[in-house]
């Protein structure tokens, strides 16, 4: 029987599925459905068949479902940022919690008595500290727009449409970043309408302005990168000297000039134009909250992009590897040293390894500027870098902190840990499934100890997760 294109009717949305499509179930097989809320009644169109499950769109909501909420964003339902924004924030902690237990069930198949309740953000709204806008001459139009006889603006600056690298949709107000993130956005926008600076094409790859990226952090600092084509003495200075006289708190104003394919600019300079060429966060130390620790946060730099929750996730983190003073902690996947740098006072010493080694650059000189004499960072492919050699010339860890990247931790990785057996290790990590999966590598010598879930990302899917392994006895 087709069914692609039928509408099915009458339909209960049972509840959230991964990348936070909701699921409900048809003829015994799957069915994600996006645009809905758990407990919505609705008729569904199947756009999507495969051999396991089908995929669906809302055509009509008869009963609207009581876990709902008014969306607050005019973009909600165009831009893909915040795809929550139409679920109450008890039931998205709800399931990102059930995320959790769901990983570590079906995956990672290990024992484990209870999770933790998953700690709440602070701020639902503004919460982020790093904003990256693109500018474009094919902005997303919507159905009026498109069946309209009118000269339209096609110049867009703001973020990419789901699934389409060569549409943008035009920002007015974006609820993720304080200002004075969305007046410099705008003024850059209306500065370069003004002055016929042109926005560029995705596709033909011509054009001049290419991306703004504007970074805040806790103690007011503001840092902008403004990415163009080019060299165009001229249109740059015009843009930059309107920020600089314009917006007065900006204390670190940068520009790149790419003309690769792409919008990455690890590999090229970074001329600061005014200001510093960083910006510096604070974060209290767990323990003497009237002390800090500072952080420089330099353009390449990876910092968390919800601060007052990362200074949660590193108390947490810091609370479970149950530091005295006395051990060696292995920091891996280190960054800026965020988090080597955040417990070095409470242990012997505290060794960093990352692979970028710009962050390790950086990572030293944030325990220069901190004092801190107690931490060594190493530069290198995590699975290349550390090895029982490694072990072997720089003692082996009491604690282990790990806080890889989405796809987790290399399997040699996982052998190595296993070969050092720490008495501890507490895993961070954004990405529950493949923190599950090497959780069930690392069962072999490991128990699960404690579960604790931090929201960071409020109104989407993602959620990260701290786990205490404790050495089996």
């Amino acid at each position: 029987m087709k069914i692609k294109n039928k509408v099915l009717k009458d339909i209960e949305i049972e509840g959230i599925a991964a990348e936070g499509k909701c699921i409900t179930h048809y003829d015994g097989k799957v069915v994600f459905v996006s645009g809905v809320a758990p407990g919505d009644i609705a008729d569904i169109k199947i756009i999507r068949k495969k051999k396991s499950f089908l995929e669906a769109i809302p055509v009509h909501i008869s009963q609207y479902s009581d876990k709902r909420r008014e969306p607050f964003c005019n973009h909600f339902g165009t831009c893909g940022g915040c795809k929550w924004q139409h679920i109450n924030y008890d039931t998205q902690l709800d399931y990102k919690h059930q995320q959790v237990i769901d990983s570590l069930e079906r995956i990672a198949k290990v024992p484990f008595s209870n999770v933790s309740r998953i700690l709440p953000s602070e701020n639902t709204e503004y919460y982020r500290n790093k904003l990256e806008f693109t500018f474009s001459n094919k902005r997303w139009l919507t159905r009026e727009e498109i069946e309209s006889d009118e000269n339209l603006d096609r110049n867009a600056l703001g973020f990419h449409i789901p699934k389409r690298f060569d549409k943008i949709l035009d920002i007015e107000h974006c609820y993720l970043q304080p200002d004075p993130s969305n007046a410099i956005r705008l003024a850059v926008r209306e500065l370069a309408l003004k002055h016929n600076i042109s926005f560029f094409d995705l596709i033909t790859q011509q054009g001049f302005l290419r991306n703004l990226i504007i970074r805040d952090t806790s103690i007011g600092e503001v840092m902008v990168i403004l990415q163009v084509a080019r060299e165009d003495k001229e249109a740059l200075e015009l843009i930059l000297d309107h920020l600089k006289n314009k917006f007065p708190e900006i204390t670190s104003l940068n520009y790149v000039i790419n003309s690769k394919g792409n919008e990455t600019f690890n590999d090229l300079e970074v001329v600061n134009w005014h200001g510093r060429p960083f910006i510096v966060e604070e974060m209290p130390l767990p323990d003497a909250p009237d002390q800090v620790v500072k952080f420089r946060i330099g353009p390449k730099s990876f910092f968390q992009t919800n601060a007052s929750q990362a200074n949660l996730l590193y108390k947490k983190a810091w609370e479970l590897a149950g530091l005295t003073g006395k051990e060696l902690v292995y920091d891996l996947y280190t960054g800026t040293g965020t988090i080597a740098n955040y417990v070095a006072h409470n242990a012997k010493n505290v060794i960093g390894i990352e692979y970028v080694e710009a962050a390790i650059d950086d990572a030293k000189i944030n325990a220069e500027i901190n004092n801190i004499n107690n931490t060594d960072f190493y530069a290198g492919d995590m699975k290349d870098l550390l090895n029982n050699e490694f072990i072997q010339t720089h003692g082996r860890p009491d604690v282990i902190i790990t806080d890889p990247p989405r796809a987790g931790m290399h399997e040699d990785v996982c052998k190595v840990i296993l070969n050092a057996a720490p008495e501890r290790i507490v895993y961070v990590s954004c990405n529950p499934a493949t923190q599950a999966r090497d959780i069930a590598i690392l069962d072999r010598k490991y128990k699960v100890a404690a579960v604790q879930p931090v929201d960071m990302f409020p109104h989407t899917h993602h959620v990260e997760n701290i786990v205490l392994l404790e050495l089996k006895k």
